[in-house]
């Protein structure tokens, strides 16, 4: 049977694995659902088409699967999607989809998310994600696997952040950040690679330089946009991994709706 406080109130249709635990005076709607080896804190209030996956641990505060800040929502039967072994500390905000994207927020597997985050309707956040206290992301955002997001950083509505780009403190982010940059400011600039982050990751010399290559393209060798994506996109890794890499940027390049952060 699932630990849940006595002063927590869970409806009788919300469907939570046999092991889950709910905290003290936490509110779980009708419409979710948790999985195996989840921890919900105490004061947390859980509502909407709102599925939590398995093993991850929510702290106190949060309000998940709330109607999204959409003076277009009308009631729609949209929903929030968590995945695996997510942390999500104090006091965030998951709002739902809109039928007007997906119709889903989606949370990926292994993101580590600090205190006061607030991810908008429509958001689409990877895995293995860092989002710092105070992260704000707008409706439609989306976000790529191992990106870190600095502290009181803000992403515009719509906006693309590529895998593991790095956001620095404080990041205003109004156009798209092309994967595997490092990024700060406001006005937002682009400080080189995350090579760091790629080494702790287990990226080879080889990719590594591959991944310069194209940032030396888009903004060291005084390209144009079209140019600069042209070049890139005639690049060749030396293996499977780094022709991934490639395709990788290129895809985002192409695909890239606010234009790119030069």
């Amino acid at each position: 049977m699932a630990r849940i406080h006595p002063t927590a109130i869970v409806d009788p249709a919300a469907e939570l694995a046999e092991d889950v635990e709910v905290g003290a005076y936490t509110l779980i709607g009708p419409e979710v659902s948790i999985g195996s080896g989840s921890r919900i804190g105490p004061h947390c209030v859980i509502e909407g088409r709102t599925r939590i996956g398995r093993d991850n641990r929510i702290f106190q505060f949060c309000s998940l699967g709330a109607a999204p800040q959409d003076k277009k929502y009308a009631g729609e039967p949209t929903a929030l999607s968590i995945g695996d072994r997510n942390t999500i500390r104090e006091f965030c905000t998951f709002n739902l989809g809109t039928a007007q994207d997906a119709g889903v927020t989606r949370v990926g597997d292994d993101n580590w998310v600090m205190a006061y985050v607030h991810l908008a309707h429509d958001v689409q956040l990877g895995s293995n994600a860092i989002l710092a206290n105070n992260a704000t992301l707008a409706g439609h955002v989306h976000v790529g696997d191992w990106v870190i997001v600095g502290g009181l950083s803000g992403i515009h509505q719509f906006c693309k952040v590529g895998a593991h780009a790095m956001l620095g403190f404080q990041s205003h982010v109004s156009q798209d950040v092309p994967p595997y940059m490092t990024v700060s400011g406001n006005p937002l600039a682009v400080h080189g690679i995350n090579a760091e982050g790629l080494r702790r990751r287990g990226f080879g010399p080889a990719r590594i330089a591959r991944i310069k290559q194209m940032h030396r393209l888009l903004y060291r060798d005084g390209l144009t946009f079209a140019k600069a994506c042209e070049a890139i996109g005639t690049l060749d890794g030396e293996d499977e991994a780094g022709r991934d890499d490639v395709a990788l940027m290129a895809g985002f390049l192409a695909g890239a709706t606010r234009g790119v952060v030069r």
